[in-house]
């Protein structure tokens, strides 16, 4: 049996058995879907004409560096998710402005005020800010505690 037709006999044995979460081919096919496609290769090699050792040992090696890849992307990604909660944590009792509308007019302009608290959805982290008097900057529409990123800041003071 050719390679490539052991390579279409795991992809419909994973596609089965539900290990590839989608038909997009053979690029998207997670560890999983690597082993199975592995251990097919296996047993459908020809006995009087075995896998090449050098072959099986490059694709674990493969194997190896994207499972490593993957780990390293996802902590990276908790990483940064977590520096961002940090950073907006320690803008708590800061004076900043962003670029927001107030609740008064609805009118898009700049906002003044102290960080009053962060909130983080989804590790996305936003923040609270009170004016001058010490009331709640609120949603013009909702009139709840307007919520806004790092993204929106335009300065910090304080």
């Amino acid at each position: 049996m050719s390679v490539s037709s052991t390579a279409s006999s795991a992809t419909s044995a994973a596609s089965a058995s539900g290990t590839s979460s989608s038909s997009a081919g053979l690029s998207s096919l997670g560890p999983d879907a690597f082993l199975n496609l592995l251990t097919t290769q296996l047993q459908n090699q020809d006995p009087l004409n075995p896998i090449d050792d050098t072959q099986s040992v490059a694709e674990l090696a493969q194997f190896s560096q994207l499972q490593a890849s993957t780990n390293l992307q996802s902590s990276f990604s908790t990483f940064q998710q977590n520096f961002g909660v940090v950073q907006s944590a320690s803008m708590i009792g800061k004076t900043v402005t962003v670029a927001g509308s107030t609740a008064t007019t609805g009118n898009s302009s700049n906002v003044t005020g102290v960080v009053s608290g962060v909130t983080v959805t989804n590790g996305i982290p936003a923040f609270t800010l009170k004016d001058s008097s010490g009331n709640p900057i609120t949603d013009q529409t909702t009139g709840a505690p307007a919520k806004f990123s790092g993204s929106q800041i335009v300065s910090i003071s304080g």
